[in-house]
């Protein structure tokens, strides 16, 4: 991501440190299933967990360096990952990725981040909603003219405006919450989704505990329709934040003067015309 356009916190559920732990809770994840049914041993998985622990939690980062060397050998991303893990739990790393294919780990490893982008972005709509909402009714009774073609046409109200508003960033919310639900959703049915190599109760148990839904039939990988609906969600939503702005900074304009951004103590507007008070934040 573009440092210059990206918040720091959703910098980091897209960092190559986040990505990677959510990889290994994936992998651990399956492990748990597979000990709970008694196919793996369970001493071995709470060694592997132990050992793994500094990573999940925070504490201790990947070494990206030594994975990149070694998938410079395997040209294999999930392999050369796998390789370096066990290096850093030893013997029980065998227990890991036990009959899973890349993409197991991979799409349910997409689905957490997506899960983690969803909802902070959730949380952002919903304070811009309590913003909006705050205007409006403060606004309520604030008499402007109401415009059809950009043409004078009748009053309405400053708040009657926002109210609108609301209720657009209110549909984005909805729309964004049930595709990031829809989106959240994880496949452990082994290669090209037969479950041959793996028990379908390994996937529900290991989504259930990674807080994930299951695909309810899956080839290789997630379907991408899911993706595409939580991306066309994000897009409708940041075409709202367009509308809004272009919107303030019309009414910003000198022939018009409405409405007007903050204009904080010993800020400028120009290096050159003092006089300058620009729409920057709606730009």
């Amino acid at each position: 991501m573009i440092p210059r356009y990206t918040l720091p916190e959703m910098g980091a559920i897209w960092d190559e440190q986040n990505k990677l732990r959510n990889w290994l809770k994936v992998e651990v994840a399956v492990a748990e299933a597979w000990a709970e049914l008694g196919k793996v041993r369970k001493e071995a998985v709470e060694k592997i967990k132990e050992k793994v622990k500094p990573f999940l939690e925070g504490e201790k980062e990947f070494d990206v360096k030594r994975i990149n060397e070694i998938e410079a050998v395997t040209n294999h991303d999930v392999i050369a990952f796998l390789t370096y893990i066990r290096e850093v739990v030893g013997e029980e790393a065998k227990y890991l990725h036990f009959g899973m294919t890349s993409s197991d780990m991979l799409d349910t490893a997409f689905a957490l981040q997506i899960k983690q982008a969803g909802e902070l972005l959730l949380k952002d709509i919903q304070r811009v909603m309590e913003a909006i909402k705050r205007r409006a009714f403060e606004h309520k009774y604030t008499v402007m003219i109401g415009r059809t073609h950009g043409i004078h046409a009748e009053p309405i109200t400053f708040g009657l405006k926002l109210a609108i508003w609301y209720d657009e960033m209110r549909r984005n919310y909805e729309r964004l919450k049930a595709a990031t639900e829809r989106a959240a959703v994880g496949k452990i049915s082994g290669a090209v989704g037969t479950f041959a190599n793996i028990d379908p109760k390994v996937e529900e148990m290991t989504c259930e505990r990674l807080g994930l839904s299951y695909a309810k039939a899956s080839n290789q990988v997630v379907q991408r329709d899911r993706h595409a609906e939580f991306l066309a969600a994000m897009a409708l939503t940041a075409s709202s934040i367009e509308k809004f702005g272009t919107e303030i900074r019309h009414l910003q304009r000198t022939e018009v003067r409405e409405v007007e951004e903050p204009f904080r103590k010993g800020q400028k507007g120009s290096s050159a015309m003092p006089h300058k008070r620009n729409p920057i934040l709606s730009e």
